[in-house]
């Protein structure tokens, strides 16, 4: 069985008191309580199926309720909260099948970036992409997982900037939205962290010796790997899933 952490949101105090302020974010007030609600939903301060309260959240963020209802409104649309009529809003619980769909994606569009990035990337991207790294291996043997995940993040957002293409981190991060959730749980999994790492710098060592096959080959690894991870979590963690 697999085993997963003790549940991020439990110990914590209740309602609106896991959303960091408006103020730690750039943009207009309602993108800017949209991203603390967001940050909070994916890193799972938010339990799955939790009740989101408006007016709790107003009180926290300081906000009246429309930048929330317009936040709320934009996070359905993502799929990361359910609103119910009569009910109310509640944080989506898991989907496997979105899972699969956004890792689906996610590999085709990084697997077509380091293809193209490979024969023709710079000794300066190498520099940022290797710094990244040290930062990562620091992370890994402080045990700090937050920290870790942020460089992560960083390094795929990197590899895809790379590739002269704009939209594509944006349309990436969207692809992977339900995938990033889930990860959150496996993430402190005894010795992922470090296989991670091993695999984050197969992929860099792919690139800077302009082997295509090879960066693609160790960038499917560890995105399968990633996911062989999280299907056992429908099973074993069955309250975080929808029905169905």
């Amino acid at each position: 069985m697999l085993q997963t952490p003790e549940d991020p949101a439990q110990g914590q105090t209740p309602g609106a008191a896991r959303l960091r302020p408006v103020e730690d974010f750039s943009g207009t007030l309602a993108q800017r309580t949209y991203l603390a609600l967001r940050e909070a939903i994916i890193g799972l301060a938010y339990r799955p199926g939790e009740p989101l309260r408006k007016p709790d959240i107003c009180d926290r963020l300081g906000v009246s309720r429309s930048p929330v209802s317009e936040a709320i409104a934009r996070l359905a649309a993502e799929g990361l909260v359910d609103v119910v009529p009569q009910a109310g809003t509640f944080v989506a619980r898991f989907s496997m099948e979105e899972i699969r769909e956004g890792a689906f994606l996610r590999e085709a569009i990084e697997l077509a970036a380091v293809e193209a990035l490979a024969p023709v990337i710079t000794e300066p991207q190498l520099v940022q992409l290797r710094r990244n790294l040290r930062v990562q291996e620091a992370l890994v043997e402080d045990g700090d997982f937050a920290g870790f995940y942020k460089f992560d993040a960083e390094l795929h957002a990197l590899i895809l900037s790379f590739t002269g293409h704009r939209k594509l981190v944006h349309v990436a991060d969207t692809a992977w939205v339900h995938v990033n959730r889930a990860r959150q749980l496996v993430l402190p999994v005894a010795g992922r962290v470090a296989q991670t790492l091993a695999e984050h710098l197969a992929i860099v060592e792919a690139l800077a010796s302009g082997d295509t096959e090879a960066a693609r080959q160790a960038m499917r690894l560890h995105l399968r790997q990633l996911v062989s991870y999280l299907e056992p979590l429908e099973r074993d963690r069955p309250e975080l899933f929808a029905p169905g």
